[in-house]
């Protein structure tokens, strides 16, 4: 079909339902009724050849052709975008606009709020989005263009990718401090490997302190799994357990919920925190200030 038959102001309706999965929610973002939102897929559907959103128990579902659009189709609407701010630089060119930053949620906890205040004092009315990743699946995200930056524990290696490394990460030990005698700020190594233990892991069964441990010819119980660090209040509280996570998380959890935060008793190795992007000649400029943003939060805080 040639691009002067089709009206391009399908394309913000495309993106507003496959960012919003309602007709309803992509009407109030674009300040529409919803029955002109039908409308305007019902003549996407015929642009296209094909259904692109299946309606399901929880909304709209994106089918294998509308994912594959949606990258071409946003960074064609950005592009747009930028070019009305190249026109009128003093305008509110972060309106409207967003950039999808990945990242686990002890990333998030620890560092969302502080990168919320930061990246607004550069880019104003920008919209951030926290979209949860982890090393073994962050490159084929950014590869997938379903997010536009990453910060992780490595993961970066694919040769598309540019990475640069923030800091560097260990370990600490979460506990309800009823579990602990008066007094007590740290665990031995022989307590911490008598108590039960919570891991936090994306599938495995084996984490990072079954390794330290193995390494001395000891064992751990673990008495549940779980792939989200924000449960660990709701797991710990009122038990005898431990959890062994990455300091940054610990402390930022131990702050908010009174769980007691102790030094890991076993030598763990540290590791890299980074910043990952796509590797591009034409980076789109928010997505190039968002990144000196995080970079700049991070040298702050080290």
């Amino acid at each position: 079909m040639n691009i002067t038959a089709v009206d391009l102001n399908l394309l913000k309706v495309f993106e507003a339902l496959h960012e919003e999965s309602s007709a309803s929610r992509a009407a109030l973002r674009l300040g529409v009724t919803q029955s002109a939102v039908s409308a305007a897929l019902r003549r996407l559907r015929d642009v296209y050849g094909d259904p692109l959103f299946v309606r399901t128990g929880r909304g709209l579902a994106p089918t294998l052709r509308a994912n594959q659009l949606k990258p071409v189709i946003s960074d064609a609407l950005n592009k747009c975008r930028q070019s009305l701010a190249m026109v009128d630089p003093a305008a509110h060119e972060y309106e409207g606009r967003s950039v999808a930053i990945g990242l686990s949620d002890d990333f998030e906890i620890a560092y969302g709020r502080r990168l919320i205040s930061d990246i607004a004092r550069c880019a104003p009315k920008l919209r951030l989005i926290f979209r949860q990743t982890h090393s073994q699946i962050v490159a084929q995200a950014l590869m997938d263009r379903s997010i536009d930056l990453a910060i992780t524990a490595g993961g970066f290696a694919e040769r598309l990718l540019s990475r640069q490394v923030l800091g560097e990460g260990d370990y600490a030990c979460l506990v309800d401090p009823a579990s602990l005698a008066e007094g007590q700020h740290n665990l031995s190594l022989e307590a911490f490997v008598a108590r039960e233990h919570i891991l936090v892991s994306s599938g495995g069964f084996i984490g990072i302190t079954d390794e330290g441990l193995a390494a001395l010819g000891l064992t751990r119980r673990v008495c549940a799994s779980t792939t989200h660090f924000a449960a660990l209040p709701f797991l710990l509280k009122g038990s005898q357990a431990v959890a062994t996570i990455p300091t940054h998380a610990a402390q930022s959890i131990a702050a908010l919920s009174g769980l007691a935060l102790l030094p890991c008793p076993l030598a763990l190795p540290r590791y890299p925190i980074e910043l990952g992007w796509r590797t591009s000649t034409q980076l789109d400029p928010v997505v190039l200030k968002v990144r000196e943003a995080i970079v700049a939060s991070f040298s702050r805080s080290s």
